[in-house]
């Protein structure tokens, strides 16, 4: 009779302590929250405005849904010119970020595309962008005479053309 005490009193201590276990789980908060964190921006689009030498561009109308995410701008360095970084999460979760630079256009191209690959052409409002595809990311971008613009990221290229189309200067 001793090994059946011994199996009731181990699968009474678990059941003890799978209530214990349950009870501190419903007391503890948990929060549900998105890992994904939000940035302001302004500041950085501001300074780097004021500093760039080419016009630095960062979209306005946007809806809600596009969470910007990450901001950055580097004066001339290793790459031969200044560049300029602003990525967001859109609506659909997939990630799109609009990159300047005034340096080497070719290289930044194929750097900040994920070594994407020219593929067309497309309009948007009223301007050409060509269209590059790639494994990793698709890209749109347009050269101008001081700064290469590039509207890149995981994002179909309808979602990126939208991100275009929303970018300006001032």
């Amino acid at each position: 009779m001793r090994g059946k005490q011994t199996v009731r009193d181990m699968v009474l201590s678990m059941a003890a302590i799978g209530l214990l276990a349950g009870g501190i789980y419903l007391f503890i908060p948990h929060t549900e929250d998105d890992p994904v964190k939000p940035v302001d921006y302004r500041v950085e689009l501001g300074q780097a405005r004021r500093a760039a030498p080419y016009p630095v561009a960062a979209p306005e109308g946007l809806p809600e849904q596009w969470r910007a995410t990450s901001v950055r701008y580097r004066g001339a360095g290793e790459s031969g010119g200044a560049e300029w970084h602003l990525g967001f999460i859109n609506p659909q979760q997939e990630y799109a970020a609009v990159e300047q630079s005034n340096g080497p256009a070719a290289k930044f191209v194929a750097d900040v595309s994920k070594g994407a690959e020219e593929n067309g052409t497309r309009k948007i409002e009223g301007t050409t962008w060509k269209r590059y595809d790639g494994e990793k990311y698709n890209a749109l971008v347009r050269q101008e005479k001081n700064v290469t613009t590039v509207v890149t990221g995981t994002a179909p290229h309808d979602q990126l053309a939208e991100l275009a189309a929303a970018l300006r200067t001032s």
